[in-house]
């Protein structure tokens, strides 16, 4: 294990080992992440609301801080100017040492100089020779830019910073203005002692309050954010999970809040598709039971098939020139009805038989499809339109005989529910386009509604009252499998439904 984690391969690192300590280093680098990832959405929430509040006391503070040591600075140097003028007036200059002892008491500084009327002078001396350590110049320039000023708002906070990791013995020279004379100053030698114990008293009570309000904002924004963001998404999730475990189960579904915003949007786009799902799976259980149902009852079924078509072939023996004439026809119906028996099962299982493609002469398919139909009747007139006569499509004969079939038989049940005696007409038109062969089955009835559009070609949505709604689905799925397309065609009057089978390429001949 630790060789695996101690070692990459030529590409990473040159097909060198790492050492102990980088490996050390990467998996306490790793350790956070994955703590982190192991976080819930709450806890993560709490944790950057906190540090960010936190983040925020601190752009606070730093400048606060800058800002005190400033003022406090101006309030020594203001002390020591009104020693300064009452030194000065003392008669004759000399001021006594008692005296001088207790002004710079009072300013709490250890010497005190000025520029005023271009004349410098030591106004307050100090008792010893004093080593200045450090200077500051609080002085500004009125002609400075704003580049200018910002670098020097940085400086004043560098400077308080150091204050506080300064030991705090050393010793200040501070310059200040003095009145409206620019070149007039005033400066003062100090400790900094005494500036860095009230620095540390204001930032200590500067910082309590930073945590109060931090803690404050950060369980105000938590409790906000969580219960618009955080509640909802969890209760996304769960019910994710739980819809997961048994999507069948209505009850499980999400049940869609009234909010308007983007969490809303979520949870009514979840239900819907929820729903959606959960009808498709009860869809396909449906087709898993009616294939269980048919391959109960195929057996069955194919004997009894059977039994006719050996009794049909002893009526093709008789010399009767009608039954000659429909025995053929009764034969290859049989034929049909024991192979579409056979292929009911694989619907059944959601799969159909790859289609055995060939170039068929489609008006002799035609001819086929409508007297299967027993088309024309008396009330319905039979239309085949296809150009060339001798159009060749290319495609599985028992396929696309049952895509013609299955929609003829719709057409004529549609036009058998209207009113006795009003008459109809069910044609189909075929051409060529091309490497693709297009057919038109169209009828003049009462056309489809638009609701049953949208499903039009999905299983078990049926039009008609009684309707299994397979055939337009079985229709679609094997056009499907020749690689071609079926549309419902706008039209004014009637249906049309618009098929398109595309050739072999040369490559499947």
């Amino acid at each position: 294990m630790l060789q695996r984690h101690a070692s990459f391969s030529d590409d990473d690192n040159g097909g060198q080992e790492l050492s102990p300590a980088r490996v050390a280093l990467q998996n306490g680098l790793e350790a956070p992440r994955r703590a982190w990832l192991k976080l819930g959405l709450p806890m993560k929430l709490l944790l950057l609301t906190v540090m960010f509040v936190m983040l925020a006391e601190v752009l606070i503070f730093v400048p606060s801080v800058a800002n005190f040591r400033v003022n406090w600075l101006n309030d020594r140097l203001m002390a020591a100017h009104l020693a300064a003028l009452a030194a000065d007036a003392v008669p004759g200059g000399n001021v006594p040492p008692p005296f001088r002892d207790e002004l710079l008491s009072t300013a709490e500084v250890q010497a005190l100089a000025w520029r005023r009327e271009g004349r410098r002078s030591l106004v307050l001396a100090p008792d010893a020779p004093v080593a200045v350590d450090v200077h500051y110049d609080l002085r500004s320039r009125p002609d400075m830019g704003a580049g200018h000023e910002i670098m020097v708002r940085l400086g004043l906070i560098g400077d308080a910073m150091n204050v506080f990791l300064s030991p705090g013995n050393r010793t200040m020279r501070v310059i200040g203005p003095l009145g409206q004379n620019p070149d007039d100053f005033i400066e003062v030698v100090m400790p900094e002692k005494p500036l860095r114990a009230a620095m540390l008293r204001f930032g200590l009570t500067i910082l309590g309050l930073s945590i109060i309000i931090s803690l404050i904002t950060a369980a105000l924004v938590y409790l906000a954010l969580s219960r618009l963001l955080v509640q909802p998404m969890m209760r996304i999730s769960r019910n994710l999970v739980r819809f997961s475990e048994k999507p069948e189960d209505l009850s499980r579904i999400v049940v869609p809040s009234e909010r308007q915003d983007e969490i809303g949007t979520v949870e009514r786009e979840l239900a819907r598709m929820q729903q959606q799902l959960a009808q498709l799976l009860r869809q396909k259980n449906r087709l898993a039971q009616l294939g269980l149902a048919v391959s109960k009852v195929n057996h069955d079924l194919r004997n009894m098939l059977a039994n006719a078509q050996l009794i049909s072939d002893r009526l093709s023996t008789l010399p009767d020139p009608t039954v000659q004439r429909f025995a053929p026809k009764l034969i290859a119906s049989l034929d049909r009805a024991i192979n579409f028996c056979n292929d009911t099962l694989k619907f059944g299982r959601t799969q159909e038989a790859a289609p055995r493609r060939e170039l068929l002469l489609l008006s002799m398919l035609l001819a086929e499809v409508g007297e299967s139909l027993c088309l024309p009747r008396k009330t319905i007139t039979w239309e085949l339109d296809v150009e060339p006569e001798g159009l060749r499509i290319d495609a599985d004969q028992e396929h696309l005989y049952r895509i013609l079939t299955n929609i003829c038989r719709n057409a004529v049940q549609a036009l058998e529910g209207r009113e006795e005696g009003v008459e109809g007409c069910v044609g189909v038109r075929a051409r060529r386009e091309g490497r693709k062969v297009i057919l038109d089955i169209y009828d003049d009835g009462p056309g489809i509604p638009q609701r049953v559009r949208e499903n039009l070609f999905q299983p078990f949505h049926s039009q008609r009252v009684g309707g299994s709604g397979l055939g337009l689905s079985i229709a679609a799925e094997l056009v499907a499998s020749h690689g071609g397309t079926i549309k419902l065609v706008d039209t004014k009057v009637g249906t049309t439904f618009r098929i398109e089978i595309p050739d072999r390429s040369p490559r499947e001949l």
